[in-house]
């Protein structure tokens, strides 16, 4: 099998090591993979801030870019959300809406992929400590990503997956949101951290860098030892 990447902007500008343990993965388990290096945003900041006309700009290229890609791959439930679920609500040229609906089926976040696609829960990994999950709200909401990052965490040797009390609660990161509406999202991110704090977890783990970095910011803040973790790198310890 081949898969393109897609290597969301926030990965690549703040957490490169995200995507260097994804292609850890995906070549211990055999599957080939392309990154274009033409690629850039997927147009999800413009969506969400309200500026569709932008978005569809950015849209049209990303489409074009992966056009010939069979699967496409990428470490983010909200990029992933975006090209398959929004995409369809853009205006866009009826040659790329006709490479969207082709394309949309073969979207796919990265645990999603390796569960689903590749039928793999399983890739060696190994780490020692308690380990808490949350679910970012673009995964669990609009792609319904939620056994499958738990059945690869639980297959970690040495990790206790421990769940959080009312998993649904979103960090209060999205996006432009937490720059728009700093005190709310700082609450939201606050209760967020003080049920990540009542597992008694070592670390918290997200298949989305932006909740991770939110979440972050706000342990830092308060003294916290919990690490944060995107699942990719957890997935790639010992292997």
């Amino acid at each position: 099998m081949k898969v393109h990447l897609f290597i969301p902007c926030l990965v690549d500008q703040f957490y490169p090591n995200v995507a260097v343990s994804m292609c850890r993965i995906l070549r211990k388990l055999g599957v080939e993979y392309v990154y274009p290096s033409e690629q850039t945003c997927c147009g999800q900041p413009a969506f969400n801030t309200g500026y569709h006309a932008e978005a569809s700009q950015l849209a049209e290229r990303f489409l074009k870019i992966f056009e010939s890609a069979e699967t496409v791959v990428a470490p983010s439930g909200s990029c992933i959300s975006m090209t398959r679920i929004f995409y369809p609500q853009l205006e866009l040229s009826q040659s790329a809406r006709n490479i969207s609906d082709r394309l949309a089926p073969r979207l796919f976040e990265f645990s999603e992929f390796l569960v689903r696609e590749l039928e793999v829960d399983e890739v060696g990994a190994q780490f020692s400590g308690k380990v808490t999950y949350h679910d970012s709200c673009h995964s669990l909401r609009e792609l319904n990503v939620v056994d499958a990052p738990r059945r690869l965490i639980r297959n970690v040797r040495g990790v206790e997956l421990t769940e959080l009390n009312d998993m649904q609660t979103c960090c209060g990161f999205g996006g432009t949101f937490a720059v728009k509406f700093p005190a709310v999202s700082a609450s939201m991110g606050e209760d967020k951290v003080t049920a990540i704090e009542r597992t008694g977890a070592h670390l918290v783990v997200s298949n989305d860098s932006s909740c991770l970095m939110q979440i972050s910011g706000i342990l830092m803040r308060r003294g916290s030892r919990i690490l944060t973790m995107h699942l990719a790198e957890l997935l790639a310890q010992g292997i």
